[in-house]
């Protein structure tokens, strides 16, 4: 495969023509009388015309044909993607998952569209207010069939398995320990290599955009120039069967047939694409005194609610580390949180709970529901040696955190047989070291 090219920043005005028609971009105006190369253009929104400036997305299309040319879209099978948050009763327990399985590809073929399963989700799509967490699971490439999302933002996160996912915009190679973001109304197709595994955070509504830095000043945590967007790339292909775009509104799957393959945009220019990040240029902000930061300071991403300092969904990440916090217990603290925090792991292991908690499983802490280290970390952290010390080499834990209470789907609570019954149990051995009689007991501190 030949080495992709990408152009750089986050959130920028770029404008980009497949080298074979230079001179495609027309020059000067958006919307010729007559394109160069005879091409169409059709501009994509991603907001509405009369946003601010500093919150107004869309890009410029110029493409062999408009994306209109398909027969009308018709119900086809929705397999495990819902937006029923009322399919099973609430459940308010510390819920965890171990790996979710991967089907074989010689027993049922997958591709990325029927391998999506809803996991858990909250708001109203039609009112653009809410999220919903997918886990993918597949074995095949797409093959003349494209995806698009009317409905909202898809962050996607690899676990297993790399993805080649070609846009209107051009192609991008995602590996696990990267993530990509498919904004809302943009097709794409995925091929994979081998069986894959990964997460996806869908928001409605809003984008995603960089957390506001505050006092870190004007650097720090993911830097905008490490963004890449991928470059423009065409195919002029005709599809004698008809190609097929998936289309999901309104929460419900819709197919459509054309003739050709979307992807045929010679040029573009604007600021709404999709993009990729690598998880390893995080530049991790952290304490050095003593305490906790909390856990927001991981922040990537966030998708922000009207309230504000509020998210509809913040993507975190708990990246390799130092530790040097003096006379503190580093692990994460014991908590009870107004938000709900779903929490994934793309390889190693995770600093609280080192057993039970798997590479392609999960677990949810929802809305007050109390969470921390397991017994054991406890136990080893409260007799710890508080030396200088590097903290999750080799490991990535990511959390979704949403304002919202998340409902899980019945797939997740039943069908996927992979909810850990026994969860709970790691809390179990917790015993109190209450000391009446003594302020700082010997052995402990």
């Amino acid at each position: 495969m030949a080495e992709l090219k990408y152009i750089s920043g986050f959130g920028n005005e770029c404008a980009s023509e497949d080298p074979r028609c230079p001179g495609a971009l027309p020059e000067g105006q958006n919307n010729p009388q007559v394109c160069p190369y005879n091409l169409y253009a059709e501009q994509l929104s991603g907001s509405a015309f009369t946003c601010p400036r500093s919150t107004n997305k869309r890009s410029w299309l110029y493409r062999i044909l408009p994306s209109v040319s398909h027969k009308p879209f018709e119900s086809t099978d929705q397999g495990h993607v819902t937006h029923n948050w009322d399919e099973v009763d609430p459940d308010p327990n510390q819920l965890r998952w171990k790996p979710f399985e991967i089907p074989k590809a010689s027993q049922k073929k997958a591709d990325f569209v029927s391998g999506l399963h809803t996991l858990c989700g909250a708001g109203d799509i039609r009112s653009n207010n809410g999220l919903a967490i997918h886990i993918f699971l597949c074995n095949v490439s797409m093959e003349d069939r494209c995806f698009c999302n009317s409905d909202g933002d898809f962050l996607i996160v690899p676990q297993k398995g790399k993805l080649l996912i070609y846009t209107e915009f051009g192609k991008m190679l995602v590996q696990p320990n990267e993530i990509c973001v498919i904004q809302r109304g943009m097709r794409f197709s995925i091929d994979v290599f081998e069986e894959t595994r990964g997460y996806i955070l869908e928001v409605y509504g809003v984008h995603f955009e960089l957390p506001d830095l505050g006092p870190i000043g004007a650097n720090g945590l993911a830097n905008p120039r490490d963004f890449l967007i991928p470059v423009a790339w065409y195919e002029d292909r005709q599809v004698p069967g008809g190609y097929t775009v998936i289309n999901k509104y309104q929460g419900k799957l819709f197919a459509a047939k054309q003739d050709v393959s979307p992807f045929n945009v010679v040029a573009w220019h604007g600021n709404y694409t999709p993009y990729k990040y690598n998880l390893e240029n995080f530049m991790v902000i952290n304490s050095v005194a003593f305490d906790h930061a909390d856990p927001s300071i991981f922040t990537v991403l966030t998708a922000k609610s009207v309230r504000p300092g509020v998210a509809i969904a913040d993507f975190v990440i708990f990246p390799p580390r130092w530790g040097v916090a003096d006379k503190t217990f580093r692990p994460p603290y014991y908590h009870r949180n107004c938000m709900s925090e779903f929490m994934g792991l793309i390889k190693g292991h995770y600093e609280a709970k080192e057993g039970g908690f798997l590479p392609g499983g999960g677990s949810l802490h929802s809305s007050m529901t109390p969470h921390g280290p397991d017994a054991d970390c406890f136990e080893k952290a409260s007799r710890a040696k508080l030396a200088p010390e590097r903290v999750a080499d080799g490991t990535m834990a990511f959390m979704f955190e949403s304002s919202l209470s998340m409902a899980v789907t019945k797939w997740g609570l039943k069908t996927s047989n992979c909810l850990d019954e026994n969860y709970y149990k790691c809390w179990e051995p917790l015993k109190s070291h209450f000391t009446p009689n003594s302020r700082n007991p010997a052995g402990r501190i």
